[in-house]
């Protein structure tokens, strides 16, 4: 019997992990990577936040194949409470119809907090994800945008809190261009032109 890693710093399913943000993970599935590798920036970048001026936090990844089945070559965007307060997701999304650079608009619900909960015993808060691949996952790229907020704390900060923090979830699995072939660059047009008050 061999363990599957491929070095030191490798980790296999049912590994405890625990978060910047001290959130107990459980590995469910070891090709969930491009999750962990995002949840402990966007602690620290969440810590740099909270003491900011109007900050709004984003994570873009071409994060799940669901998001593919679900918009095809459109990236989807989902925001948090305090960014959904504030219509982000629409504005982006109607920047976007402007410059050629689409969304669509996907939102994160509490049956995808629910579905992360690990309830495998009292030592593990999270799973980072099922067995199955995130295609054939109902809600499969809404639960992942849950994962985020929960492991990196972003959760202490929705609107009820002393110190709410926008934030956005952007999976461009299905934008981002067929790799490895020219990539598309898709979000940065809208992104960009909405930032500058554009179009």
């Amino acid at each position: 019997m061999a363990r599957n890693s491929v070095g030191e710093n490798c980790y296999v399913a049912d590994e405890i992990i625990t978060s910047r943000a001290g959130v107990r993970i459980r590995v469910g599935n070891t090709d969930a990577e491009g999750r962990m590798v995002m949840v402990d920036v966007l602690c620290h970048a969440k810590e740099k936040a909270l003491k900011e001026i109007n900050p709004h936090l984003m994570t873009i990844a071409t994060l799940t194949g669901h998001e593919v089945l679900a918009y095809g070559p459109y990236t989807a965007i989902m925001d948090n409470g305090p960014a959904k307060k504030e219509n982000f997701a629409q504005t982006i999304q109607a920047t976007g119809e402007q410059v050629a650079d689409c969304f669509e608009i996907s939102t994160i619900r509490k049956e995808d907090f629910e579905f992360i909960k690990d309830t495998s015993g009292e030592f593990v808060d999270v799973l980072q994800c099922n067995n199955a691949p995130s295609s054939r996952t109902p809600r499969g790229h809404q639960f992942p945008a849950a994962f985020l907020q929960v492991v990196s704390g972003l959760d202490k900060h929705m609107l009820a809190a002393a110190q709410p923090l926008k934030y956005s979830h952007l999976d461009v699995a299905g934008s981002s261009g067929d790799m490895p072939g020219v990539t598309t660059a898709s979000t940065v047009v809208a992104l960009v032109m909405n930032m500058i008050g554009q179009p």
